[in-house]
Formats: structure tokens, C-alpha cells, sequence
């Protein structure tokens, strides 16, 4: 049966909450699931060693210094102290982090430098972001020439990515910090001499600071901090750190902090006049590290550093496309995850001059540095791919140079002298006839494929994949055409030949086949790199070669033949599958299929037109045959145990252009997901699509699978959008109270915020002004003042779902207020009618008897104080001042709470006067909850706009609650009067509960430091509070007066509330879309503020006689 009629508000109401239900219990399952991540433990023996504080200038003395030590002997910290002589490393933990969490990388440093550098052939692989000049700068490192100096600040383990005052405090330690730790080395450094002068270019002249989650901003916050000395820090080295935004930006002073350290930095890079100094922060280096898709709590995008540091001064790589790691790992195992900490220690001290055991003083030296360790060649090799967005071509060649195999061998070095292996020991050469190499085993041969033959008909690019070991293992040529002029044949056949063996990237190889017995192979070993080359690379040249090493023997038997390569010329047109958005979310329900014939292209390229980022997907390829033919269902294991031996596992290669690439080796069934940042007014170009690259075996056919995860796609949905579904709601609440204030001010029935809410829902109209509009508006202002120009479609239908979502948990919020709300009114109203000689006669048989009785008749004593009658003449005076006291001097979301426990007094009183009647009248025991809360809003007058029953009083208890006169002929009835009043304060509650529930984080980090030392809250903070705490108290009912101003031509026009609350939804919908929701409060308080200057303002004029300056409501009831 459909919705129709007076339905279909309730049918709109309970299909926006099964959708948010649905998405959120999906989310929840998702997020709840525990993931696997790859790492291995790192394991230390952890010695720290305080630093004496010194006198200094900062806002707390609770905070500490600490060296690291590695060793299980005890030390004498003192003389450890004294021989300092190392290169300083300041470590800063993040949001609730300790000082502790440094001892993985401090260990593995230890252990780096002891050890020396990793082996030669990691140093092979070509940087994606260099050219030849910048590669000739980077020296493989033969030893380190000195040790790292772990550090890190104890800041007590503070929730610092709740609360901008805690934040201001950290970096203003970590700048004595820095300083506190160069002094060390000086003074270190005249105990060592005692008296003798020493050169003081052995004393370090700077910090690197190495920061996780808020530590990250906090070291880049210290590095614009007024009193930090100059050159004192120039490499910042940042582990899962939020850059562009807050992870939580919901505290007004904490989004501010983040806004203004970042244009601190946009002004520190920009240069000035020809006369003008070098740019503060010319020399200062960063790179981000993101955890990628398993860091739940700071997302890749919020690492990025674009728009903040150049490209020329750092840059931002995630964990899973970082060389020797490819994995992607949570916000904690970043720090000890035994992979990625390797890498970083070995990066750090590759910075180090071996000449003067410095960092590079060049800031170019130290990107090279930090980009050959860290980033991997994958990029450079899929670059000639279109469908690879991010990247440029840079070292490509053109087709038609004539200089093309020249520059080409400068673009190609060699392999190392160390590993090289005379071609003259290669058996007898292979002349390979096909478009498809194989290679089972090394075999110690070369095979020549003929590159204008084999690469005809549109298979002009050439894919080889292997688990060889480039250069040791198998080595790669390019040769020339036979020339016929005697100019070429005088240039020796030796220097026109062009080794490509460096091209080759590594990628993560999955486990190994299991060995049966030393000799044997059960399957296709996983392949470790892969080559790309375009027919612009191989331009100029007519053969390659591969040429396999001989395989080594132990002990007279060859090791376990476990060696596999695979090379194909194709056309990548033949390999390409577009799926449009239609189709991936159809899949969700029955799966797209594809089925891979034998000799298909080894490379194939996946093209989904929506971000997997946004829209997950599961892949599945099974191997479907391998060239065998079936023999029965007997011969069905034989057969795929063939297939394993033949053909080598697949592998996925995802590309975004925000998280860089994902690598799923031994691929069978996977979900593909990125780390991307689609449909945000910032996001970069590309992130509304992701492009896979499968490499499957041409000897096998495949059937591949794929389907839609709206597990995954929902649990990504709210990691992405979380922040601007919370301020969403805001703007909802907003837009809801415009429809009760309209209602008020055009003398019409006022709906409940329930009701409202839903009407806003309707479509077209309300939802289209209140949704569609403001994204429109967002749009055309980002057009016109920024560059940005995001993706309009799917940045719309995002927006538009955040909106419903909102709206949902919105609704949620309001009816499981509404039912606290009826059950204690009807409580409270069952038992205060009944009378106390009936209480305390059932109570006089129990135990507690006595007790309840003193504790009645405490309560009602005390309510007879003077005092008591006071406060409740002019509560709202002594809530405002209480409040506002809070807000100031303690904190904000104690004031706010205040408030919020206000109106629900208010809010409470008010519906026990709505229920009292329906007891009374026995009609209420007969009567639903529904029946109750859908009570129609039909009236045909209009109440005073300060009802006299609200101040009226009987001096029985129960009398008290009751109306003068509650008749068919009143013009409106007490009941309807007191439903009306309790559906505008509950309205205004929920705003407010929304209000403090941005300030809960802070309020949390606040109650960690009680009896630490408190500061007063930052001034902002308070003064938003006070606006919002002004709207509370005389916003709390819509018969606020109007503002009167004069327009152009007219007398003048009247602005009410509501038009008030309709700019303030529009610019809180705007400051969502904008990733900072905290900005809606700022709407609230001016509305707060105009409130409180409109309430002085019709005093004034009621002194002087001016009664018609007040609006009243013509709605009223007899008493």
C-alpha cells in the first residue's frame, strides 16, 4: 500500500531514517572489523634519558625532554649526555601519544647506522620525479657518516587534536624544546674539551623534527612560531599528520589555529621583490607519510600539502606505494611497523653530508635524497599511460628525435660493475618469433625480439613481468638498426646499445610456492618487477634482448627452480574495460563478468568512472584454463595444479592521484579500495575515477568478477564525510526553526521541529531552496574566486546524500529526545496527582518508608525558600550570568550544558502543563503516544506573545499545572498553547545540543588536565558561547522582535527570525561543504547577538511609549 494523503510525511520520515539506519549499521560493521596489516614487530631495549630543564618562558612546566638510548647495559646518563655527538632528532607524539612511541625508529636507527646501507640494487630503481641532473646528485651512500640523535617531547599524553589551547601549548614546548636541545650540544660539546677551543661547525646548527598525527603540525606550527631562532629547524619528517584540516573541526579556535599556521606557511615560501630577503621558509624541507586506507582517523587527503609547501620543497607519499613497505597500515602501527620504520631511519641518515656530517644545507640535495628513498618508479613507468592522472611525462622521448637512442642512453644507466655478468657466457641466443616471451628458469640465454616485426598492427608497447632480480638475474637491452652509411658503422655496435634493466620497478611479490623437495616447483613462483615500454621509448631501435643469467649451483645441485618471466608486446586498447557508474552500482546485485581469453593482453587496464575511494569494489579472477584440454571431472585438480605451474599470479595495480598506489599481489578475490578524497570543493584532479591495472598471464584464461561493496562504500562514505554530516545537521536544525519562526510571524499554526524537518524534505521546492540552492551558490563562488573547480555531478549527488543522512540522524536525534522528553513528563504528571497521604500510605509498609517521606519533605521545603522563588522569577538572569561565567573562565561546553539542562526544565514544565488535562480528563490513559505527538496544529487566534499562564500559580502543587479555563470556547486552548511553547524550545534545545556536542572533544582534553594547571579558554571560543548562549535565553520562544531597517526607495522592512535563521542554515550548509563546520557556530552567535540587540533596542522604546514597536501574537486563550 503506497504513502498517500497525510501519510506521506510519515512515509518521507521513515524512509529517510532506513537509509541512514542502513548506512550506519553498514559503516559500523565494516569499521568494527578488525584488519590485517602486513607488519612485523620491531623489538628494542629502550633506555631513556631525561634532559635537565632549563629556565624558560612557556605556558606549562608539566611537560619533559628525553634521550633515547638503545642498549640493554646501564649508562651513566651524565656521560652519555656529555658525549652527544650525533646529528639532533626531536620526536613528537600526537593526539594522546607518549614520548615512548619513538623507541621503533630510534631503534632502527641505531641499527641502520650500525649496520650501514641497504644493498646496491635498491639504489637502482629510478626516481619517479627526477631527471638525469637531479639522479646525478644522489650518491649511493657506501657507510653513514654519523649516527641520529633520538629525542622526544613527554607532553603527558594530552588529547592535542581536541583543543586549540593545547595545541598552542605543545608547540610552544617544542620550540624550547629544539632550542633546549641545541644548547645541550654546545654545552656538550665544552665539557668534552674542558677549556680547549674546538671548531663550533661540529656543534649542530638545526633540528629535524619528526612528528606524529598532531605532532606533525605541531613541529610545523613551531617552525612560524614568533621566538623559534632562525635556521633552527629545516627538515620536517611527519608520520599519519593532519596538514589541510583538523581530523575533528568542530572547535571554533582549533580550525582558526590550523588556518592560521597554514597561511603562515603559504606567506613563508612566497618570494618577494627583486631587493626583497629570501623567503623565511626557503630552506626548509617536509614530507608526509600517510597511512593510507586503514588510517581511520587522519585520511589521506588531510596529510596532503598541497597549497601549503611547494612541490619543490616536499612532497606527501602513502605507506602503500613506498618502496620496501607497500602496505598500508592503521594510525598506530605506523609508528612501529618494522617495514616502513627501516625505510624511514635509512632516509633520515641518507640526508647526512658525509662531508661535515651535517643535513644537506641544500634544499634540492634533500628532496632528491628523500624522494629516491621513499618514492617508488611505478609512476615513471605508467606515465605514457593517459589513464594514469598525476603525473608527467618527463624523461619520454619524442617519436621523431633524431637524437632519440642518445638521449635515451643517458636517461638509462647501466647496471652496477658489482653486479654485472659477461654476455659472452650466454649460451646459445633465442631468436623469439611471437608477440610473447616466456622464460622458466635461468637458463643462461638471450632472446632477441624484433621489435618492428613483433611490434606491428598496434602492439607497439611492450609489458615484461618477472621475479627475477633485475641486472643479477636477467638484464634488458635495446639495440639499433643495421645501418648501411659508414658514418654509423665508425660508432662502435657497444655504445648505440641502450640498457634498460634500471626501468624496471619492483613491486611486492606475494609468498612463494611451497618447495615439495629442494628441485621441485608446484607453481608459478609471484612476480617482484615489472617493465613498461612505449613505442616512444623503444623509438630508433630494432631488437630487445633478454638476457637470463646462468643459474648458480650449491653444492653441485641447482637451488629449487623457482624462476619465471613473461614478456608481451600489445595494444593497450585491446586490454581497456570501461564500467560506468550505472553499472558498478548494478553490480552490487549481480556482479559484472568478464571472461579473459588465452593470449590476452598481459596488461589490462580497468577503468572505473567513480572513484574506488567513494564506491569500492570486490575483484575476483579465477584461473578459467591454461591450454590443457578437460579430460573428466577426474582430471579437474590435475588441471588446475597445471595451470598454477604455468601461469604466474595475477597482480592489481590501483592508481589515485591524492594516495598514490595500491599493489594487491597473488590477486584472487580482493577488495579494491584507494585512499582518495573524491567530491570535496579541493579535491585534486582525478579523484572522481580509479584505473586499475591487472597483470594476468596470457597463457591462461581467466573469469573475472567484479562487484560492488556498499559495506565498504558505506563505511568509506562516513570516514570521508563524517565532518560535513555533523555540520549538515546544524544547518538542518537552523532551517527547521526558520519554519517554526515563519509560522509564528505570519500567525499560523507553529508545527513541531519534527514536522518541519519534514516539510523541508518535501519535493521540489523546500528541498530544492534549502539543498540544491546553497550547492549551486557554493559552486558559482569557488568559480569565481578560487581556482578550484570541482567535479559539479558527483560533488552534487555526495552533497545531496551527506543532506539526507543529516537529516536522518537529525530525526533520530529529535525522537529519541521527544521520548525522554514524554516519559519523564508523564511520569512526573502520575505522580504529583496523585496525592502525598496516598504516597506516603503505600510507602509507610516498605523499608525506605522514612527515608522517601524526609527526602518529599526536603523537596517540597525547599522549594518554599524565598531564594528558590527568586531564581525562579528571573532565571533567566541568574542562567545567563552562571553561563556565561562558565563559558569564560572554565569551559565552554560546561556553560553550554548549563544552558541545555535549561531548556529541558523549561521544555519539561511545559509539557506536564500539555499532559496534566488528558489525566485529568481520562482521556489521556485511552490515548497513544502517537495520538499525542501528532496532535493537529489547527487554531483560529493567536496568544500573547508572553503567555500570563506561564507566570500564573495555585498554592496546591498539583492545582499549579492546571489552566483557568480549558473550554471549547476559548479562543485557544491552554493545551494546544503549552504544545506549541514545548515544540519551540525542544527546536531550540536540539540546536543547542548539537552546539555543545562540538565542544565535547575539547571538553574531554579539558577534564584530562584537571589538577595539571588550567588556563582560561581561548577568547573566541568564549565570545561564539556567549552569542549562542544569548540566542538560548531570548531566541528560546520566535516572538523576538523584528529589526527594522531602511531599503532603497522604501519606508522600511522588518527582518525576523526566520529570515535570520535562513542565512544562518545557508552559511552553515556553505561552511560544511567548505570542511569547516565549526563556522556555523559563528551563525549562531550573531543571530544571538541581533536577539539580544533587538531586546534592548523595544525596551527603549516601550520606556518611551512606543508599544507598537513589539510584535504580538494575536493567538491567545482565555482564562
Amino acid at each position: 500500500m503506497g504513502c498517500g494523503g497525510g501519510m506521506r510525511g510519515s512515509c518521507r520520515v521513515g524512509a529517510v531514517l532506513l537509509f541512514t539506519g542502513w548506512i550506519a549499521l553498514a559503516a559500523l560493521s565494516r569499521l568494527l572489523r578488525p584488519v590485517p596489516n602486513g607488519c612485523v614487530m620491531t623489538y628494542m631495549y629502550p633506555t631513556y634519558i631525561p634532559i635537565a630543564a632549563a629556565p624558560r618562558n612557556v605556558s606549562s612546566d608539566r611537560y619533559g625532554l628525553f634521550l633515547y638510548h638503545e642498549g640493554w647495559k646501564q649508562i651513566d646518563f651524565d656521560k652519555h649526555i656529555r658525549g652527544l655527538n650525533g646529528v639532533p632528532v626531536l620526536f613528537i607524539p600526537g593526539n594522546g601519544g607518549s614520548y615512548k612511541q619513538v623507541r621503533s625508529l630510534a631503534a632502527e636507527s641505531f641499527r641502520a647506522y650500525q649496520n650501514g646501507p641497504l644493498e646496491p640494487t635498491f639504489y637502482q630503481e629510478a626516481s619517479s620525479t627526477l631527471s638525469k641532473d637531479e639522479l646525478n646528485d644522489f650518491s649511493v651512500p657506501t657507510r653513514y657518516r654519523r649516527m641520529l640523535d633520538w629525542f622526544a617531547v613527554d607532553l603527558e599524553g594530552e588529547h592535542s587534536a581536541m583543543d586549540g589551547r593545547i595545541l598552542e601549548e605543545h608547540t610552544e614546548y617544542v620550540v624550547y624544546a629544539i632550542h633546549r636541545i641545541l644548547d645541550q650540544y654546545k654545552e656538550s660539546q665544552l665539557e668534552r674539551s674542558k677549556g680547549v677551543s674546538q671548531s663550533s661547525d661540529k656543534v649542530p646548527s638545526s633540528v629535524i623534527l619528526v612528528g606524529h598525527s598532531m605532532g606533525g603540525f605541531v613541529a610545523r606550527a613551531a617552525l612560524v612560531h614568533p621566538n623559534l631562532r632562525k635556521s633552527a629547524v629545516e627538515t620536517i619528517f611527519t608520520l599519519s599528520s593532519p596538514h589541510q584540516y583538523p581530523p575533528i573541526a568542530l572547535q571554533p579556535s582549533l580550525g582558526q589555529f590550523f588556518t592560521l599556521v597554514n597561511e603562515e606557511w603559504r606567506k613563508g615560501y612566497k618570494m618577494g621583490g627583486p631587493h626583497a630577503a629570501r623567503p623565511k621558509l626557503s630552506n626548509v624541507v617536509v614530507v608526509s607519510i600517510s597511512g593510507g586506507i586503514h588510517d581511520y582517523q587522519v585520511r589521506s587527503r588531510l596529510t596532503l600539502l598541497d597549497g601549503i609547501v611547494p612541490s619543490t620543497h616536499g612532497f606527501m607519499v602513502e605507506s602503500s606505494s613506498m618502496k620496501n613497505v607497500w602496505l598500508s597500515m592503521d594510525h598506530q602501527s605506523i609508528l612501529w611497523c618494522n617495514q616502513l620504520v627501516v625505510q624511514v631511519s635509512h632516509t633520515l641518515l641518507s640526508i647526512i653530508d658525509p662531508v661535515n656530517g651535517k643535513p644537506f644545507s641544500s634544499t634540492q640535495k634533500r628532496v632528491i635524497v628523500f624522494a629516491k628513498m621513499l618514492q617508488s618508479a611505478v609512476p615513471q613507468s605508467l606515465s605514457w599511460m593517459s589513464y594514469f592522472p598525476g603525473f608527467q611525462q618527463s624523461n619520454l622521448l619524442a617519436r621523431d628525435n633524431p637524437d632519440a637512442r642518445e638521449l635515451q642512453q643517458k636517461d638509462s644507466p647501466s647496471c652496477p660493475p658489482s653486479v654485472q655478468w659477461a654476455s659472452d657466457g650466454l649460451e646459445k641466443d633465442l631468436y623469439i618469433q611471437s608477440n610473447l616471451v616466456t622464460v622458466l628458469a635461468m637458463d643462461g640465454r638471450r632472446r632477441w625480439l624484433d621489435i618492428k616485426k613483433l611490434g606491428s598492427n598496434g602492439r607497439g608497447h611492450f609489458v615484461f613481468v618477472t621475479n627475477l632480480a633485475p641486472c643479477s638475474g636477467v638484464r634488458i637491452h635495446l639495440w639499433p638498426e643495421k645501418h648501411h652509411s659508414s658514418v654509423q658503422n665508425e660508432v662502435p655496435a657497444s655504445k648505440m646499445i641502450v640498457e634498460v634493466t634500471s626501468k624496471m620497478v619492483q613491486i611486492p611479490a606475494g609468498p612463494a610456492p611451497k618447495q615439495v623437495e629442494p628441485g621441485s616447483q608446484t607453481e608459478q613462483p609471484p612476480p617482484s618487477a615489472f617493465l613498461l615500454l612505449s613505442p616512444e621509448q623503444m623509438n630508433g631501435f630494432r631488437f630487445i634482448t633478454i638476457s637470463v643469467a646462468p643459474r648458480p649451483t650449491i653444492s653441485g645441485r641447482p637451488p629449487p627452480a623457482a624462476s619465471m618471466a613473461v614478456g608481451q608486446f600489445f595494444d593497450p586498447e585491446e586490454g581497456t574495460s570501461a564500467l560506468s557508474v550505472g553499472s558498478i552500482i548494478r553490480s552490487s546485485v549481480a556482479p559484472e563478468e568478464m571472461f579473459l581469453a588465452e593470449d590476452h593482453p598481459l596488461a589490462l587496464n580497468l577503468s572505473f568512472s567513480v572513484s574506488l575511494g567513494l564506491l569500492p569494489v570486490i575483484l575476483s579472477l579465477k584461473t578459467a584454463g591454461c591450454g590443457i584440454k578437460n579430460a573428466g571431472d577426474q582430471m579437474e585438480a590435475e588441471r588446475n595444479n597445471l595451470c598454477k605451474l604455468r601461469c604466474f599470479p595475477p597482480v592489481a595495480l590501483a592508481w589515485d592521484s591524492v594516495s598514490g598506489l595500491h599493489i594487491v599481489p597473488n590477486i584472487n578475490t580482493e577488495t579494491l579500495v584507494v585512499d582518495s578524497s573524491p567530491a570535496f570543493w579541493d579535491s585534486p584532479e582525478g579523484t572522481d575515477r580509479t584505473t586499475v591495472l591487472v597483470l594476468a598471464d596470457p597463457h591462461c584464461s581467466y573469469k573475472a568478477t567484479i562487484r560492488a561493496s556498499p559495506s565498504a562504500a558505506a563505511s568509506r562514505f562516513f570516514l570521508l564525510y563524517s565532518s560535513e554530516i555533523l555540520g549538515f545537521m546544524v544547518a538542518i536544525m537552523f532551517f527547521g526553526l526558520m519554519r517554526q519562526s515563519s509560522a509564528w510571524e505570519h500567525d499560523s499554526p507553529v508545527p513541531s521541529i519534527l514536522s518541519a524537518i519534514e516539510s523541508n524534505l518535501r519535493f521540489p521546492n523546500p528541498f530544492m531552496f534549502l539543498c540544491f540552492m546553497p550547492i549551486l551558490l557554493f559552486v558559482g563562488f569557488l568559480l569565481f574566486t578560487t581556482k578550484q573547480n570541482p567535479q559539479f555531478w558527483t560533488f552534487l549527488f555526495v552533497s545531496m546524500i551527506c543532506y539526507v543522512i543529516a537529516n536522518g540522524l537529525t530525526i533520530l536525534l529529535i525522537l529519541s529526545s521527544k521520548l525522554i522528553h514524554y516519559a519523564a513528563a508523564i511520569l512526573h504528571v502520575f505522580i504529583k496527582r496523585r496525592s502525598v497521604h496516598d504516597i506516603w500510605q503505600s510507602w509507610e509498609d516498605t523499608v525506605q518508608s522514612a527515608f522517601l517521606r524526609q527526602l518529599l519533605t526536603f523537596s517540597l521545603s525547599f522549594q518554599s525558600l524565598k531564594i528558590v522563588q527568586m531564581v525562579k522569577n528571573n532565571e533567566n538572569i541568574i542562567v545567563a550570568a552562571a553561563t556565561i561565567l562558565l563559558v569564560c573562565l572554565v569551559h565552554p561546553a560546561i556553560g553550554l550544558g548549563l544552558l541545555l539542562i535549561s531548556h529541558a526544565l523549561h521544555a519539561h514544565s511545559t509539557l506536564c502543563r500539555y499532559i496534566l488535562p488528558f489525566l485529568f480528563s481520562e482521556i489521556f490513559l485511552a490515548a497513544s503516544f502517537r495520538s499525542i505527538t501528532q496532535k493537529k496544529d489547527i487554531y483560529n487566534s493567536k496568544m500573547g506573545d508572553n503567555p500570563a499562564i506561564l507566570s500564573k500559580s495555585k498554592p496546591d502543587g498539583v492545582h499549579q499545572l492546571l489552566p483557568m479555563d480549558d473550554s471549547p470556547k476559548a479562543a485557544k486552548s491552554f493545551t494546544d498553547s503549552q504544545l506549541e511553547l514545548f515544540d519551540c524550545r525542544h527546536g531550540m534545545m536540539i540546536l543547542h545540543l548539537l552546539t555543545t556536542l562540538m565542544f565535547a572533544p575539547s571538553l574531554v582534553a579539558w577534564l584530562q588536565r584537571i589538577g595539571m594547571g588550567q588556563n582560561f579558554p581561548w577568547f573566541v571560543d568564549s565570545c561564539i558561547c556567549v552569542g549562542v548562549i544569548l540566542h538560548g535565553l531570548l531566541g528560546s520562544q520566535p516572538n523576538v522582535s523584528c529589526i527594522s531597517f531602511k531599503l532603497p526607495g522604501r519606508r522600511g522592512g522588518e527582518v525576523g527570525l526566520s529570515f535570520l535563521y535562513l542565512l544562518g542554515g545557508y552559511y552553515s550548509f556553505v561552511s560544511s561543504m567548505a570542511l569547516a563546520p565549526y563556522r556555523a557556530l559563528y551563525a549562531l552567535a550573531i543571530i544571538g547577538l541581533i536577539c539580544f540587540a533587538s531586546r534592548i533596542i523595544e525596551r527603549r522604546k516601550l520606556v518611551r511609549g512606543d508599544i507598537s514597536s513589539r510584535k504580538s501574537r494575536k493567538h491567545s486563550h482565555r482564562h
